[in-house]
């Protein structure tokens, strides 16, 4: 395979987004190839770090290809409502989420629906987005209402009604105790994997206070370089953003270290002409007003602006 060359910036200023290109170079050199879950097959490394400064309302988005950072801003609201059904994605146009419940569908049914047909449906007939829709106790679910089981007698347990809700305590727990080491929220609900159309791939997140500025740090498991760490570095900023203006911070630094880290054998043209690019400017966001909770966000408060991405790549999605 012959070497496909990075060129970086001037030493004295790179541009954070060669982190991510000579990463993607890596893999798809050194990367062991494997068989993995969807068929597709990868080339992996594992464990590796990347670092962005959120400060001046810097923001980390991909220039050598177009990020739809609105889609990736709906899902991460979408998260925070706790809902698990792809309904309201779709009716916002966002569809993320869709092709796992379609692809059960067309098992399940025999009936080779189209999937914008699918969406359609999913939006316009709630009795059908019940049946179909539903994605299981994903990221959401664990992270405003993690189930509890309290003691019901004779050894038996029993759910509580509400369970705990981690992005509520997170943001008093940042306010009340700034210092604490346990400023985490987690999405790895062991009892409740084999129920989730998909395990959670970011799927820890923790948080630092250092002086006023707020760092956050997120975990992945696994990660879809080519596709997926584009919305996950930018939903792990945006969360960071958030979480400092609700508490009175100033956002910091975010760091992403991904676990299983790959790109998929049938995304060549992408990792070829991706890594032809190089990164130019730089986008910033402002957040319109200071809702009241964290839960209180919507799309229109997110301002962003100096984004001008080279054109966007397509690539097939493994499911």
């Amino acid at each position: 395979m012959a070497s496909i060359a990075i060129r970086p910036d001037s030493p004295a200023q790179p541009h954070w987004e060669w982190q991510y290109l000579e990463l993607m170079r890596r893999i798809w050199e050194q990367g062991d190839e494997r068989v993995d879950r969807t068929g597709v097959g990868t080339r992996s490394l594992f464990g590796v770090q990347l670092r962005f400064d959120l400060a001046d309302g810097k923001m980390p988005l991909l220039t050598t290809k177009r990020v739809f950072w609105k889609t990736a801003s709906r899902e991460f609201l979408w998260f925070l409502t706790g809902d698990t059904n792809i309904r309201a994605l779709c009716a916002q146009g966002v569809e993320i989420w869709t092709d796992w419940p379609l692809d059960r569908y067309r098992r399940e049914t025999g009936e080779q629906i189209a999937r914008a047909d699918f969406s359609q449906r999913i939006v316009a007939d709630a009795d059908f987005a019940a049946r179909w829709g539903d994605l299981g106790p994903v990221y959401g679910k664990q992270w405003v209402d993690w189930p509890v089981y309290e003691p019901a007698g004779d050894g038996l347990y029993r759910k509580r009604a509400e369970g705990v809700n981690q992005i509520a305590e997170l943001v008093e727990s940042l306010k009340r105790n700034p210092g604490s080491r346990r400023h985490i929220v987690e999405g790895w609900n062991v009892a409740e994997l084999h129920a989730m159309s998909l395990p959670p791939c970011h799927k820890t997140y923790q948080f630092h206070v250092a002086g006023n500025r707020l760092n956050g740090l997120l975990y992945q498991r696994s990660c879809d370089l080519g596709l997926g760490f584009a919305f996950n570095f930018w939903s792990l900023a945006l969360f960071t953003r958030m979480l400092a203006q609700q508490c009175g911070l100033e956002p910091g630094e975010v760091v992403w270290m991904g676990a299983d880290v790959h790109l998929y054998l049938n995304h060549a043209p992408l990792v070829e002409e991706q890594l032809s690019r190089t990164p130019s400017g730089e986008a910033r966001l402002e957040i319109a007003r200071v809702p009241e909770t964290i839960f209180d966000y919507r799309i229109e408060d997110f301002i962003v602006s100096g984004y001008e991405p080279q054109a966007h790549i397509s690539a097939p999605v493994a499911v």
